[in-house]
């Protein structure tokens, strides 16, 4: 075994997205076309990633789409559903699915996540999204879409009376004494009587404090409420910077907000989202490109940029002139990622057609042989513009490829685990485990 010489290893984590993230991946010879409905491709996804001690798998996810949608949003399975499918499957990794606070109820998800914590004996983590897609609405009564502000404002309260209700029973508060008849300990049984602007939850929670204390909590986002809320709240953060300088500062940001908290630099992991496309010399990563590219015919480009503005019909304009003035259109949205479309267009003068073909299938960042690759992922972490990486492949074979070839070279440099640290998601991340905040109360009463 390799002898770690680093004060910290790269976490690794892989997105599951059925045959492929953009519009037409399941046209790939190598794509099984209903990988995301095809729980036996997930497993084993999963075991696979397991098997090369990744950190964990993780499942973004939506509740809107339409005739425009990428593919693999329209036949996908409920996260905490499949997650909880994979853990019987699995031993040790991870199990990190996505759910909105902006269109479900604390209590429910708290019990969710709390129950999948205890099947999985200690591997569940919760990505947190507030929506960001209007037509959201639609699906649940026609309520009021929150702004962008409001939606944050909901997740904060949200996470506060979530993590209230996990800390609803202390350690040990069942003591199932069959003799006495004494199921459990009144006293370290606690309801959290939360009245808030946006929540009225009493509590408790139907379910013991879980093996990990907490599920994992990931935010994703990267707009400057998110990062806030991710401060405060997360204990990890999923983001996606196009280089290495501006993910550098990115990192900095965060981990400085973290300050004014109260938290340390180590009690918030940032993971970078990074496409992954490995050749064995630049004309085989080529024609690995330009393979998938010409998947993508540039109305699947236009329907797919189209998502990140409220699904915007971006047919109307003319293909080759320059990338349409849109005002205000998509702050709303996918903020941070629709102002980076506009500033990048501008900057660059590029048409709706490069756009448009930019982003539905743009060439991924970590690009070269296993060596290139390793080197650059080396280069990151070290330069602290990411403690971990989130692996999107760019081809039904990349997943297989990075951890028969990338893995090794990561692990002889020993900037990789041969082995999980432990059995829980907190351990293997590295995190602290946290105190309840009732028994905390009690404690200074005393």
């Amino acid at each position: 075994m390799t002898i770690n010489t680093y004060s910290r290893q790269i976490h690794f984590g892989t997105i599951l997205q059925g045959a492929g993230g953009n519009m037409s991946a399941w046209r790939h010879p190598d794509a099984i076309a209903n990988a995301s409905i095809n729980l036996d491709f997930v497993k084993n996804i999963a075991i696979q990633a397991e098997q090369a001690k990744f950190d964990f798998v993780f499942i973004a996810d939506g509740l809107y789409i339409n005739e425009k949608s990428i593919p693999h949003f329209l036949n996908r399975f409920e996260p905490i559903t499949l997650l909880s499918a994979l853990a019987s499957v699995t031993q040790k990794i991870g199990l990190v699915g996505t759910v909105s606070t902006s269109y479900s109820e604390p209590f429910n998800v708290a019990r969710q996540f709390a129950s999948l914590d205890h099947i999985s004996g200690g591997r569940a983590g919760w990505n947190v999204v507030t929506t960001p897609l209007e037509g959201t609405s639609k699906n649940f009564n026609n309520k009021p879409h929150p702004a962008h502000q409001q939606r944050y404002e909901i997740a904060d309260e949200y996470l506060d009376v979530v993590k209230g209700l996990w800390d609803s029973w202390e350690d040990h508060a069942f003591v199932r004494n069959k003799e006495t008849g004494k199921f459990f300990d009144p006293n370290k049984l606690h309801a959290i009587q939360h009245t808030g602007k946006y929540f009225q939850v009493h509590g408790p929670l139907n379910i013991e404090r879980t093996p990990q204390d907490r599920p994992i909590v990931f935010q994703a986002g990267a707009s400057i409420s998110g990062q806030d809320l991710a401060a405060k709240h997360a204990d990890a953060i999923f983001t996606h910077q196009h280089n290495r300088v501006e993910a550098k500062a990115f990192y900095r940001s965060v981990k400085e907000k973290l300050k004014s908290y109260g938290r340390q630099e180590n009690d918030l992991l940032i993971f970078q989202g990074i496409g992954v496309l490995i050749g064995q010399d630049q004309s085989d990563i080529e024609r690995q490109y330009q393979q998938m590219t010409t998947l993508v015919s540039i109305e699947n480009a236009l329907d797919y940029l189209g998502r990140f503005f409220e699904h915007h019909d971006f047919s109307r304009y003319e293909l080759d002139a320059p990338f349409p003035d849109l005002g205000t259109l998509g702050e709303n949205s996918f903020r941070s990622t629709t102002d980076e479309i506009k500033r990048v267009a501008k900057e660059n003068g590029y048409s709706l057609r490069q756009t448009a073909l930019a982003w539905a299938t743009p060439k991924p960042p970590f690009t070269g042989t296993p060596l290139e690759i390793a080197n650059q992922l080396e280069e990151w972490f070290e330069e602290n513009a990411a403690d971990g990486f989130i692996i999107q492949g760019a081809t039904p074979n990349t997943l297989t490829q990075f951890i028969q070839q990338v893995i090794p070279i990561l692990q002889k440099k020993g900037l990789y685990r041969t082995e999980y640290l432990g059995t829980t998601l907190r351990e293997n991340l590295q995190l602290s485990r946290p105190h309840n905040q009732f028994q905390t109360i009690q404690q200074k009463e005393k």
